[in-house]
């Protein structure tokens, strides 16, 4: 069965695949997402906080972005991480107000990370030390959690001790014209830009249900790497419409064996989303097979709006019921429900659908969006029903989700726990 990991694709959170900042294994350490490092209970043995905690003394280090630091004890060597490698450290931190807040000696268990997976004062910090060695950072709010609910608020200091250093792969050099696209460059209506590098075979371009198999590098516009499967040596294997909408585009116009530079501009990259690359976009794609995707399903007639026969209910849901149901038992706001289900923005595109993966999807009506939550009160099982969604009841224009009122087609299968 679907579970609500897949589903959140349609019903919570409509995400971009890369493959780029995924967490691999180890424990916690401060991100900028999210982060064991953020919790705020105090714990039975916390350590108590170094005299200088409030503010970065006379003799501490302190870079160009802000950052103090202070060599508690000297490591050993001269070998220091990269941005592109692992590290297992010791740490604790505490907020400026003595706080402790999190701490891998009090679990008695070393934290392991990647340096593009934390907040950047740590990053940053990390990169100055050597293994054996013994620093205390002072990091301020923007190079922390920035005012992030649910995270330790303003500047944080830091005691790390840095256990073992893994190497990652050696980033890619970007090429000469990542700044810009050159004169030579195509560009497509939407803004965005490339330039074959080598050419493919054949005369199939893959569509958005397909799936692809790449080889990618991406870099942002000042040259820095953010992620490559070149660099990992695995191909990538992505669903066309589930990735960035520059990713989407700029794959659709190649064929099998075909090289492209492409330009893509923030509008068609990760438009802001936290923890992502920032701005304009640079990638090197590699099309190296196609899978044929499910065809989508046809958008009803009534796509576009609802008709004159569906029923609003007082928040603006409107809905239409399509097959009559059986028995009386409604499920309620926070009941496990079993559906299957089509997806459909208003000019007739498909974005999800359990039915074309032949897989139902499970989850509790609480952890939907609005309209689902309040959609499926209405039906009993066996009962399917046309919902047009307004953004307010759907994705309230969070980036990367299907955008305006929203149509599904949902069959109630069952009321798994009521």
């Amino acid at each position: 069965m679907r579970t609500l990991p897949a589903l959140t694709i349609a019903l919570s959170v409509l995400i971009p695949v890369l493959g780029f900042g995924c967490k691999k294994g180890g424990n916690s350490a401060p991100d900028a997402a999210a982060s064991a490092s953020a919790r705020t209970a105090p714990t039975a043995s916390s350590i108590p906080a170094p005299a200088d905690v409030a503010a970065p003394p006379a003799d501490a280090e302190k870079t160009a972005s802000g950052l103090a630091s202070k060599v508690l004890k000297p490591g050993t060597g001269d070998k220091k991480p990269q941005l592109q490698d692992s590290v297992k450290v010791h740490y604790t931190g505490w907020t400026t107000d003595g706080k402790m807040f999190d701490s891998s000696l009090t679990r008695g268990q070393p934290a392991s990370f990647g340096l593009k997976g934390v907040i950047p004062g740590w990053t940053e910090g990390l990169q100055l030390m050597v293994i054996g060695e013994k620093r205390r950072l002072w990091i301020p709010e923007e190079m922390a959690y920035k005012g992030k609910p649910g995270r330790p608020q303003g500047m944080l200091v830091f005691d790390v001790e840095l256990l073992e250093i893994k190497e990652g792969p050696k980033p890619i050099p970007a090429p000469p014209d990542v700044a810009a696209a050159p004169s030579d460059a195509q560009t497509t209506k939407s803004g965005l830009a490339f330039k074959v590098l080598e050419k493919g075979k054949g005369t199939k371009k893959p569509k958005e249900q397909d799936k692809v198999k790449v080889n990618f590098t991406g870099w942002t516009a000042d040259g820095q790497m953010f992620d490559s499967s070149v660099a990992r040596g695995q191909p990538a294997n992505l669903q066309v419409d589930k990735l960035m909408p520059g990713w989407t585009e700029a794959v659709q116009l190649m064929v099998e064996g075909e090289k492209r530079r492409v330009w893509i501009p923030e509008a068609l990259g990760f438009k802001g989303q936290p923890g992502a690359p920032k701005g304009a976009l640079v990638m090197e794609i590699e099309l190296l097979e196609i899978t044929d995707g499910p065809k989508p399903i046809p958008a009803p007639a009534d796509v576009a709006k609802p008709p004159a026969d569906a029923k609003k209910t007082a928040s603006g849901l409107y809905s239409k019921q399509l097959t009559k149901g059986k028995g009386t038992a409604h499920p309620a706001a926070s009941s496990m429900v079993e559906v299957h289900y089509t997806g459909w923005t208003t000019n007739g595109k498909m974005f999800d659908s359990s039915v074309v993966s032949k897989q139902p999807a499970q989850f509790p009506l609480n952890h939907v969006i609005p309209g689902w939550t309040e959609g499926l009160q209405l039906m009993v099982e066996g009962e399917k029903r046309r919902l047009w969604i307004p953004e307010d009841l759907a994705y309230k224009g969070k980036p990367g989700a299907p955008a305006g009122m929203l149509v599904f087609d949902v069959e109630l299968l069952k009321i798994i726990k009521p």
